[in-house]
């Protein structure tokens, strides 16, 4: 089946369709009213529609009855003809680059929205070449490499358990072009889409915002490979064989505008030393100002509940993108037994689960440059530690199978609560002079009527580091060899009085758009309320101790209210605090 087989030859009907919003479905009617008329004038078809290149008819020339006008249907169609202005796809085909714009703002999540049936806007605004509203839906976005889950009609017919042809009919609302509904699609990216139709324009547009010309569809094609035009050919070539350095000279320039800092912060609260500590060495790795030959390494050490795993998966994030198997976690809670080695990199022959091989070199092999995370690595076992040392000392592991993963571009992350008390109290002791120091300097600087300096960020000291933890690094690990593979060592300290507001604010804000989402209900509160939460913060547990204290002093009583009927359906909760009562205070609804 040639894949390039895909338009109708009616050009009037295709006209009509895309010009002047025919709607599909009647469209579709015409198209086979045309084909009897033309290939069977005195005929009278009672079943015929298109398979591949194929024409399956059934005639019966004893009814020599005329065929009744498709004008009138013509007619029909342009008197109802309209679109959903809610409907993304519908949006793309139909309205206006300034609507779409609009409606994004509004649910900016529809941007890489999936059909049931596989696609995304972006195919959608490639396919039928609409390059203006392509570029808004790159601009609010859009992943331009996102895939299409749609393989052909009878497949998604037969997996959706419906018709075949309301397959076709949906897939020929949103795709303007007749497309061969036996060849597959699955696979294709926006840019496959754009070079299978010589869309000029699309193209280009997909190359200003850095679509990979190397991707292949699940039939082993790549966008070039479907190009008809030898002019589009020529200026995809030159496209796939400057890919790599246009890429990396996009990729400077966007870290250039929006440092991996400010990307970190959005998501991370606090913890702006470790922050920058991690951004310094992942842009040393980025800029080959790193040693090739090991991969690098992190250990976070600090308390539970404070970031330290929610960073590490930022990193990978910001490395990997959408690539599931950029990231790795291994609780190693699970590895703490001699035997439970075999569950990392797999059985030796002869053994129970042999042919099953390795979590941890499986998912390397899938993806040698990820970011491993090893949770809780003060509770592995000591033969664990020695796979891990091979791992960061020479950046390759070997399986039970005998097969060597290399791996040195990967970048490996440690968490531990070993010294966890030791750290919080010195960083509470830290802010304390801090704060008794600020207090001392608002006070002369208000006096001289001179700017007030923001707030400092709080340090631990080299004497503290050396003294206080490493002593406490070696006696567990009790191997030094493994504590000098690692880079750098990221101290995580508990959250500041700001920092405590912003966690219960988010929490907080949470609910409230779950109540909106879900029950139609409206949420609102006051600072007192935030002031009696941030009481409950304890060190140990972090972050986790204050979404605790939300669950139990406000969402137990929004639902315990829910429950017997003193909330409903557009009811407006206040939720209020009195600071005089309790041990930080009482939380209650007014309502």
């Amino acid at each position: 089946m040639i894949i390039r087989n895909i338009f109708n030859r009616n050009l009037t009907l295709k006209y009509l369709r895309s010009k002047c919003h025919v709607q599909p479905k009647l469209c579709r009617q015409l198209n086979v009213q045309c084909i009897k008329h033309e290939y069977y004038p005195n005929a009278h078809c009672t079943n015929i529609h298109v398979t591949g290149k194929s024409l399956i008819h059934n005639t019966n020339t004893t009814n020599t009855s005329r065929f009744p006008s498709w004008k009138w249907l013509l007619a029909i169609s342009l008197v109802y003809a309209g679109y959903d202005s809610q409907n993304i796809f519908d949006l793309i085909n139909q309205g206006s680059a300034e609507e779409l714009t609009k409606f994004l703002k509004d649910n900016p999540k529809a941007v890489n929205k999936l059909h049931l049936f596989g696609w995304a806007p972006l195919h959608v605004a490639a396919s039928n070449n609409k390059y203006e509203h392509l570029e808004v839906l790159l601009k609010s976005g859009a992943d331009p490499d996102l895939s299409d889950g749609f393989s052909n009609c009878l497949n998604v017919a037969r997996k959706q358990n419906i018709n075949p042809s309301d397959v076709i009919s949906i897939r020929e609302k949103h795709f303007m072009h007749n497309f061969n509904v036996n060849a597959t699609f699955q696979g294709f990216t926006a840019f496959h889409y754009a070079a299978l139709l010589n869309n000029t324009e699309s193209l280009k547009v997909l190359m200003d915002y850095g679509a990979d010309p190397h991707l292949k569809s699940v039939s082993g094609h790549k966008p070039i490979d479907l190009v008809t035009d030898l002019t589009i050919y020529e200026l995809l070539a030159d496209y796939e064989n400057n890919f790599e350095l246009i890429k990396n000279k996009k990729e400077a320039e966007i870290r250039k505008k929006f440092p991996l800092e400010l990307r970190l912060k959005q998501k991370i609260i606090g913890q702006e030393n470790a922050i920058n500590v991690v951004s310094s060495a992942i842009r040393r790795k980025e800029n080959g100002w790193t040693d090739d030959e090991h991969p690098l390494v992190f250990l976070f050490l600090g308390s539970s509940g404070i970031g330290k795993t929610e960073l590490a998966k930022q990193i990978a994030s910001y490395l990997h993108k959408n690539n599931k198997d950029g990231f790795i976690r291994l609780d190693m809670s699970e590895y703490q037994e001699k035997h439970e080695v075999a569950k990392m990199i797999g059985s030796p022959p002869g053994y129970i689960g042999y042919d099953d091989g390795g979590y941890l070199t499986k998912q390397l092999t899938k993806n040698p440059n990820a970011v491993v995370l090893f949770d809780e690595v003060e509770k592995a076992h000591t033969d664990v530690l020695t796979i891990l040392l091979q791992l960061f000392d020479e950046g390759r592991i070997t399986d039970g199978k005998g097969k060597t993963i290399v791996c040195k571009n990967a970048i490996f992350v440690m968490t531990s609560n070993l010294a966890s008390n030791e750290i919080a109290d010195h960083a509470l002791e830290l802010r304390n002079e801090e704060r008794q120091n600020k207090l001392v300097e608002d006070n002369w600087l208000s006096n001289k009527k001179t700017e007030k300096h923001k707030e400092v960020v709080t340090f631990i000291s080299k004497k503290f580091k050396d003294q206080i933890v490493k002593p406490i690094l070696k006696q567990h690990f009790k191997r030094d060899e493994f504590l000098g593979r690692i880079n750098e060592v990221v101290y995580f300290l508990p959250f500041s009085e700001m920092e405590l507001k912003t966690i219960v604010q988010r929490e907080l804000q949470y609910w409230q758009e779950l109540a909106l989402k879900k029950h139609n209900i409206k949420i609102e509160w006051d600072s007192a309320v935030e002031h009696v939460i941030i009481g409950a913060y304890d060190v140990n547990y972090g972050a986790r101790s204050i979404k605790h204290e939300v669950e139990r002093s406000v969402v137990a009583q929004l639902a315990k209210a829910h429950e017997n009927g003193l909330i409903k359906k557009n009811t407006v909760v206040k939720i209020e605090a009195d600071i005089t009562k309790g041990d930080h205070g009482n939380i209650f609804l007014k309502i």
